[in-house]
């Protein structure tokens, strides 16, 4: 199934298993998932980490996920909740509002498969951050075909994160995210403040960055990433991407996001640093001035992406009226 290659096989290397690690609760949103349920579990049985717990929403029609989760060898450590139907989006918010705080949380989807490092090597990276700081790793994947076959690197990430960037972008995969235990008490209180979000892992990064935090950007990657068709966004990589962001901006999609984004920020506004609150203030006012007042005002925000073209595709909306 997995061909180890240098490009994350070197990086990882230096990972060693410990005895004495801390406890990760793993939060699961789960649809109609049975077909490939049973991989990603046995995965999660499998990390070198040993200490994590599992809780499971079930969204909508259960398909035999359930008893998928209940038959488990590691059932043990399992925990299934009733989802909210309607959404992957609403059923993480409604995992986050749902499970204890305190200790480190990592997202996980329910087709992937993780890679024997992932949990341990998140912790050992969030336990060099004072204890008291919001901290967020996340990692770049394989992406692979439906059968784990053909992997390649998912995108690279040039400039470090920031507010500015999450204002505008998401860079982070919400399977590959885990946070410390600072964090999942931030995110926790502040899942009350929101109704909707557009994805769950954009809006963790524009939360934590929002508050000051610390985001951590692993350029090994820690998972196994099936894209098939359910996938609800995809790999956001390649031409295909750059021509379905393209088009969301000219459909307004894009614009809608940006509006769900900032009314769930608007809302939790109260966990930002002084600085960040006026960055989020100031975007929002910029959004409704004038063409010239609303370029201006931009720049002095500071929002940018990644990279060159997805700064161009972002510059664009803000031309036509569409951030």
């Amino acid at each position: 199934m997995l061909q180890a290659t240098p490009e994350w096989q070197t990086a990882v290397c230096g990972y060693e298993a410990r005895a004495d690690w801390p406890p990760v609760t793993v939060l699961m949103a789960v649809h109609r998932g049975a077909a490939h349920l049973p991989e990603q579990l046995d995965s999660l049985t499998d990390q070198q980490h040993k200490n994590w717990s599992l809780v499971a929403s079930i969204d909508g029609e259960d398909d035999g996920s359930g008893d998928i989760l209940e038959a488990h060898p590691s059932a043990a450590r399992i925990t299934r909740i009733a989802g909210p139907g309607r959404g992957a989006a609403a059923n993480f918010l409604h995992l986050m509002r749902e499970v204890e705080p305190g200790s480190y949380w990592a997202f996980s989807d329910q087709d992937d498969f993780w890679l024997p490092h992932k949990l341990g090597r998140a912790v050992e990276r969030l336990e060099d951050m004072p204890w008291n700081t919001p901290a967020m790793y996340h990692s770049r994947s394989l992406v692979t075909d439906v059968g784990l076959d053909n992997h390649r690197l998912s995108a690279a990430r040039p400039r470090p994160p920031s507010f500015a960037n999450a204002l505008v972008q998401n860079i982070a995969g919400g399977n590959t995210i885990v946070l410390n235990p600072a964090a999942s008490r931030l995110v926790h209180a502040a899942s009350h403040d929101v109704e909707d979000v557009v994805v769950h892992d954009w809006w963790l990064y524009q939360l934590i960055t929002g508050a000051g935090g610390t985001v951590i950007h692993d350029d090994a990657p820690s998972l196994l990433y099936r894209q098939h068709g359910d996938n609800l966004i995809g790999a956001n990589d390649g031409m295909r991407a750059r021509a379905s962001r393209l088009r969301m901006v000219l459909d307004g999609t894009y614009k809608t996001w940006m509006e769900v984004n900032l009314a769930a920020l608007q809302a939790c506004a109260k966990h930002f640093t002084p600085e960040n609150r006026s960055l989020l203030r100031r975007l929002v006012i910029a959004r409704h001035q004038p063409l010239a007042v609303r370029m201006k005002m931009l720049r002095n925000v500071g929002i940018h992406r990644q990279t060159q073209f997805a700064s161009s595709v972002m510059w664009l909306s803000v031309i036509l009226g569409r951030l």
